[in-house]
């Protein structure tokens, strides 16, 4: 069954590898070609992280320097592998191809600048969260311990997403921020969290939060990272569809996807350590799930959800 990957953290170990691997095969990348072919892959959406620790002044460039890997290497030396920089470009994918969708996780990189972010769009983003766990100029994020909501620039960048049908993406961000965007986005994701109630760690949505995603006809991400799918981390596939029932008992068949945070994560889900072990998260829903709700999660629901902006295109 063909699945849609809302994020991986591929291109940040490409950048720090300074061109020593490979994305055809690199060992070192849970999200090689060749392991996304394995999984049946359809569609693997690519984050740019810049570590908070990086100066300032250098964390455009960093963004660039991912996205130009992102060009030459993810797409410039795989023919299978297709850009989709429009919602439309979904719909164009052939049997063999992989669509590579580049977003933003955390706009640190842009500073207060929007230029800088018409930019990124331009080259491709198409998703964006306003930060990381830390605080930056737009929010504050989950780990920040003040716990404030958006500045006026974050509710600026939100109503720039609006306007240019791109994803507001509420995976990191406190509680209050994730409530201040779901009061101004228009197209609200979660683009690799889950449920607060089956494991409470502050990177996953209370009830309440997901409920509301629900509500607004937003997309929850379902995330493999073992802290996030089992408190003390040991982590099956079984685990992970736990989170899975419980978003639909809260009335979120169609509003559930798969958001690995393959590449970002340094343990793995027992029989989930890398994309070419996808299918075995498919075949353990078909235990619990009709095939027609499992397609759903794995790419029908995205594909629904993304529909409405393709409409709206030029």
């Amino acid at each position: 069954m063909k699945i849609i990957d809302l994020h991986c953290d591929a291109l940040m170990k490409l950048a720090d590898a300074k061109g020593k691997i490979r994305f055809f095969d690199a060992d070192e990348l849970n999200t090689n070609k060749t392991r996304l072919q394995k999984g049946n892959i359809m569609v693997q959406c690519f984050a740019i992280f810049i570590e908070p620790d990086i100066k300032s002044d250098q964390k455009f460039q960093s963004a660039l320097d991912q996205i130009d890997y992102f060009y030459k290497d993810v797409l410039g030396h795989n023919s299978e592998m297709k850009h989709i920089k429009k919602w439309s470009d979904f719909d164009q994918l052939k049997d063999g191809e992989i669509g590579a969708m580049l977003t933003l996780e955390g706009v640190d990189a842009i500073g207060n600048d929007i230029t800088k972010l018409n930019i990124l769009y331009q080259l491709g983003v198409r998703s964006i969260g306003l930060t990381w766990n830390n605080a930056n100029l737009a929010a504050d994020g989950a780990w920040e311990p003040r716990g404030g909501g958006l500045s006026l620039f974050g509710k600026e960048l939100v109503k720039w997403n609006n306007q240019h049908k791109v994803l507001t993406d509420v995976s990191h961000l406190s509680e209050k921020s994730f409530w201040d965007v779901m009061e101004l986005a228009d197209y609200p994701i979660a683009s690799h969290s889950n449920s607060r109630t089956l494991c409470d760690h502050p990177r996953n949505l209370s009830d309440a939060q997901a409920t509301a995603m629900i509500r607004k006809g937003g997309m929850i991400h379902v995330v493999y990272c073992p802290p996030f799918v089992k408190k003390d981390g040991n982590a099956t596939v079984a685990d992970v569809v736990k989170h899975i029932d419980h978003f639909c008992s809260l009335g979120g068949e169609k509003h559930i996807g798969l958001g690995s945070d393959f590449d970002g994560i340094t343990s793995y889900v027992k029989g989930l350590e890398d994309a070419s072990m996808s299918q075995n998260l498919i075949n353990e829903l078909l235990k619990h799930f009709t095939e027609s709700q499992v397609e759903g999660f794995a790419n029908q629901n995205f594909l629904r959800y993304r529909q409405n902006l393709a409409s709206m295109e030029e």
